[in-house]
């Protein structure tokens, strides 16, 4: 038995039976892992450097003047601090499917640590269904044998 954990804006919830990720649930059992990794708005980023150094070499040729100048850094300066606030990017690995792609906005750690209490669920419900999937065959295999039958039962290791 799993508690709820829920991200600090609510969009991502861990359950005990799966994973809800803005409103789409996934069962612990269809997901092979989940990760996140940080990404810069690339646009954002080039926009603002190239903007900035322009308008900052414009300036030192004396193309421009303070004002313009002065507005032109400022705007760059902007688009790059946009650019470098970035985002976070959830994949969801599914055997046999697409990996599905989420953005998710806020500080990376705290979504790491989400999906690495993720990825421990994932393994402990594939670690119970082989369990489980384990014992049923060994059941399976210890009940059909014939009555009366002197053959000795199936060995539980392979082998060699």
């Amino acid at each position: 038995m799993f508690t709820t954990l829920r991200s600090e804006d609510g969009r991502v919830a861990l359950t005990n039976e799966g994973l809800e990720l803005n409103g789409e649930q996934f069962i612990w059992r269809e997901l092979e892992g989940v990760d996140v990794q940080p990404v810069r708005w690339l646009l954002g980023v080039l926009l603002g450097a190239f903007s900035f150094f322009g308008f900052l070499l414009a300036y030192l040729q004396f193309w421009l003047k303070t004002a313009p100048a002065a507005l032109g850094i400022g705007l760059g300066l902007a688009l790059l601090a946009w650019g470098l606030r970035g985002t976070n990017r959830w994949r969801v690995h599914r055997p046999g499917r697409q990996t599905r792609y989420f953005a998710l906005a806020g500080p990376a750690r705290s979504w790491q640590t989400l999906a690495q209490e993720a990825n421990r669920r994932i393994g402990q419900r594939h670690h119970e269904t082989a369990t489980a999937a384990g014992y049923w065959l060994q059941q399976t295999a210890l009940t059909a044998l014939p009555t009366g039958s002197t053959a000795a039962p199936p060995s539980p290791h392979p082998p060699a």
